[in-house]
C-alpha cells in the first residue's frame, strides 16, 4: 500500500477501537490528522478486523499509509502484538496485530487507548515538556497513562496504570472490573448519573433534572448531568461539586504514588472542566500528604481531545518501522 518514502514523511494510521465507533486517521509525522473515516464497531472478532481492514484500505487509497497503531480500551501484551481482555471489545488472547499485518500488509502496533492519548499529549499537546506525567482520561471510567523522562511506562506485563480501579471506599458501588469502590464509580460519567440518582434518594432537591431522573432515571447521562450544571441547576451543581470531590481525593492518591510535576485531564469529561476543575484542585491541595509543605502538580486539561488516541497510536506506530520516534520504548 506504500513506497519507500523518506522517515520524515511518513504517514501512519491510528485507529481508535472503541465500543461504540471505530476511528481511523491518517496522522502526519507532525501530529497533524489529514482524514479521517469512521464506522459502528461490529461485536464479533472478525467482523471487527474486517472494519478495521475496510478503514485502512480506504485511507491507504488516498494516502501512502506505512504503519498502524490501534488505541484500544484494553489490557495490551508487553510486546503489544495481542489484545489479553478488553471489556467492550470482542477480542481475548488475540493475536490482533499479526492478523491485521498478515491481511494489510502493513506493520500494526496495538497500545492501550490512555497510554495512546498520553503520549500523543506529550508529543504534540498539553503534556509536552513534563518530567512526570499522568494523564487521566475520564469518560465512561477512567484510563490512565503515566510518562517518566518522556517513556512511557507499561509495568511488568503491560497493563499498569490502572487508577480507576483504585478502591477508594471499602464495599461501595460495585464497579464491572468484579471490585466495588473503584475511584471510577464515583469520578466519571456515568458517576455523574449515579450520584444524582443517589443524591435525590436521601436529599430530595427540586430542580429541572431531579424531574428528568424522577420520570426516567435510565436516561440520565453524564452529559446531561454537565450541562444542567452549566444552566445552574441545583441537583446538577451538587453532583458536580461531588464529582470535583473525588477528583480531588484521586489526584491526592495519584501524587502520592507518582509525585507527577504534571497531570493532564482528559476524555470526554474534560470538555466541562470549568465546571469542577478549579474545585478539585482545591481538594487535591488538602487532601495530598504533605499538604502545604511540597510542590503540586500542575493541572492541565487535554489539547488534543478525542483525537488524542489516534494520533498517539498513529505516531507510536512509526517505531514499528524505524521512523525516529523517542521514548517508545520504556515500561
Amino acid at each position: 500500500m506504500t513506497g519507500r518514502i523518506d522517515p520524515q514523511h511518513l504517514l501512519t494510521v491510528g485507529i481508535d477501537v472503541g465500543g461504540t465507533n471505530i476511528r481511523a486517521s491518517v496522522v502526519d509525522a507532525e501530529g497533524e490528522v489529514l482524514d479521517t473515516v469512521q464506522a459502528p464497531t461490529p461485536h464479533a472478532a472478525r467482523a471487527l478486523e474486517d472494519a478495521i481492514d475496510r478503514a485502512v484500505r480506504d485511507l491507504a487509497r488516498r494516502h501512502p499509509i506505512a504503519a498502524v497503531g490501534l488505541a484500544v480500551a484494553g489490557f495490551i501484551s508487553e510486546d503489544r502484538s495481542t489484545v489479553r481482555f478488553a471489556p467492550h471489545l470482542p477480542w481475548r488472547d488475540a493475536p490482533v496485530a499479526q492478523r491485521l499485518t498478515a491481511r494489510l500488509g502493513l506493520p500494526v502496533l496495538l497500545e492501550h487507548d490512555a497510554n495512546a492519548a498520553g503520549w500523543a499529549e506529550y508529543r504534540f499537546g498539553a503534556a509536552a515538556g513534563g518530567h512526570t506525567v499522568v494523564l487521566i482520561a475520564i469518560g465512561t471510567g477512567i484510563g490512565a497513562a503515566l510518562l517518566i523522562d518522556g517513556q512511557l511506562y507499561r509495568g511488568s506485563h503491560g497493563v499498569a496504570p490502572e487508577l480507576g480501579h483504585l478502591q477508594v471506599v471499602p464495599a461501595g458501588r460495585a464497579c464491572p472490573c468484579g471490585k466495588r469502590g473503584c475511584w471510577e464509580r464515583y469520578c466519571s460519567g456515568t458517576a455523574l448519573a449515579d450520584t444524582a440518582i443517589e443524591l435525590l434518594a436521601t436529599d430530595p432537591v427540586r430542580s429541572v433534572l431531579a424531574q428528568d431522573v424522577l420520570r426516567d432515571p435510565g436516561s440520565l447521562t453524564g452529559r446531561r448531568v454537565a450541562g444542567a450544571a452549566h444552566d445552574g441547576d441545583p441537583l446538577a451543581v451538587r453532583v458536580m461539586a461531588d464529582f470535583a470531590r473525588w477528583l480531588g481525593l484521586g489526584l491526592a492518591f495519584v501524587s502520592d504514588i507518582f509525585d507527577p510535576d504534571l497531570v493532564v485531564i482528559a476524555g470526554g469529561v474534560s470538555s466541562s472542566a470549568p465546571l469542577f476543575l478549579d474545585e478539585a484542585r482545591e481538594h487535591y491541595a488538602s487532601a495530598v500528604t504533605g499538604a502545604g509543605h511540597r510542590p503540586l502538580a500542575r493541572l492541565r486539561t487535554t489539547q488534543l481531545g478525542e483525537a488524542a488516541g489516534m494520533i498517539g497510536a498513529a505516531e507510536l506506530a512509526r517505531a514499528a518501522i524505524g521512523a525516529p520516534v523517542a521514548g517508545t520504548s520504556g515500561r
